[in-house]
């Protein structure tokens, strides 16, 4: 490039150097450029590696385990196999069999349930086109009647998708099976948190074996005491929690009691939700997927490999900041690194394993809690 007239002659010094300035910035675009491309490769290497191995897994569950579920279901290879993560076209009929059908319900006991419950909404809407507002609150106050909650609760769920939400295309098969569980369960009627799980299901099965799985999922012994709130339950729940915290992750559990940092400050909220309102939704999925194989024992052990993924930025936190960090945990997260954490973390306490900690903490009482919960005994 030629120099304004009125400047003087660049130098060969001046203009060697500028050579070499122009020659590396381009040297350093291409380095760049062949990064970026290799990069590239590597990401589509990958994703074809996974897609390959998605598709060989789909093989193999379809052509040899499901056919024979009974019988392979807790063979180490299928158990091996389900750690790696279901793929997602098996995903819902594995959970459908894993969860069961204890409770015998019918697609048509399913169309019964919600035929009472647009029914219950038709006269409700009714209602408050009849009656004055003050009239409402004993209305309201029926479990059955949770219509409110339940459209405040949908509108909240998963909203990055826009599948649920109003006019979206699962917002009706939402509203219908919540509707109908609440006109089969008066008794536990609607709990805010119930429509991310309900949710998970839709996007998984068609909607009465949706319902039928989410029936069952919410009758399990772990998810009764947290939906009814059974407060004396869900403590030795949490001290059966601590047990394998300290023995997990001693310094961080200390941390946590110097903090007074209780663990239900963050697991009533991942547990609600079977963690899918708290991790993205595709790790959600893989720790479904091995929690329908292990049952209540792996959604404490996914907490300590939370808690183990980001230990070393807990140490650093305050009681605020880490309450904080729990209640809206890190977007990228990536599920190779909790289930390498989850991997990492056992359950097993002075040789017994969840299920004895567990019932040992239920036959001894507040006594028992009170020894193994030092963060509880308040």
């Amino acid at each position: 490039r030629s120099l304004p007239p009125n400047l003087p002659a660049k130098s060969v010094e001046e203009a060697l150097r500028h050579k070499q300035e122009y020659d590396e910035m381009v040297a350093g675009a291409k380095r760049r450029e062949m990064k970026e491309a290799q990069r590239k490769k590597r990401q589509m290497k990958e994703r074809f590696k996974q897609e390959d191995s998605i598709a060989n897994a789909m093989i193999i569950w379809n052509n040899d385990i499901l056919p024979n579920w009974n019988c392979m279901r807790n063979t180490r290879r299928v158990r091996e196999l389900w750690w790696q993560g279901l793929p997602p076209s098996i995903r819902g009929r594995v959970w459908s069999l894993a969860i069961g059908n204890e409770l015998n319900i019918t697609p048509e006991l399913y169309e019964i349930f919600l035929s009472r419950a647009k029914e219950r909404w038709r006269c409700f809407n009714e209602t408050i086109l009849d009656n004055d507002v003050q009239d409402l609150g004993s209305l309201q106050a029926d479990r059955e009647s949770s219509l409110d909650l339940i459209k405040l609760d949908i509108s909240r769920t998963f909203p990055s998708l826009f599948i649920f939400q109003k006019g979206g295309p699962y917002h009706d098969l939402l509203h219908s099976v919540l509707g109908a569980y609440t006109c089969y369960r008066p008794d536990v009627g609607y709990v805010q948190g119930m429509s991310f799980i309900a949710a998970v299901l839709i996007l998984n099965l068609e909607e009465a074996d949706a319902f039928i799985a989410f029936a069952n999922l919410l009758n399990k012994p772990c998810q009764m005491a947290f939906f009814r709130v059974d407060h004396e339950l869900m403590l030795k729940y949490f001290a059966a929690f601590e047990v394998f915290f300290e023995e997990n992750l001693p310094r961080l559990f200390s941390h946590f009691q110097i903090n007074n940092l209780t663990p239900d400050l963050y697991l009533i909220d991942w547990i609600f939700t079977l963690y899918s309102k708290s991790l993205p939704l595709d790790v959600a999925c893989r720790v479904w997927d091995v929690f329908c194989r292990d049952g209540e024992e792996f959604l404490f052990r996914t907490a300590l490999g939370i808690l183990r993924l980001y230990q070393d930025v807990l140490l650093q936190m305050d009681f605020i900041h880490i309450a904080q960090f729990l209640t809206r945990l890190p977007e990228g997260m990536a599920p190779d690194s909790l289930f390498s954490c989850i991997a990492a973390t056992h359950m097993i306490s002075n040789n017994r394993k969840w299920g004895q900690v567990f019932s040992a903490l239920t036959k001894d009482g507040n006594k028992e809690i009170a020894n193994h919960s030092p963060a509880l005994r308040s």
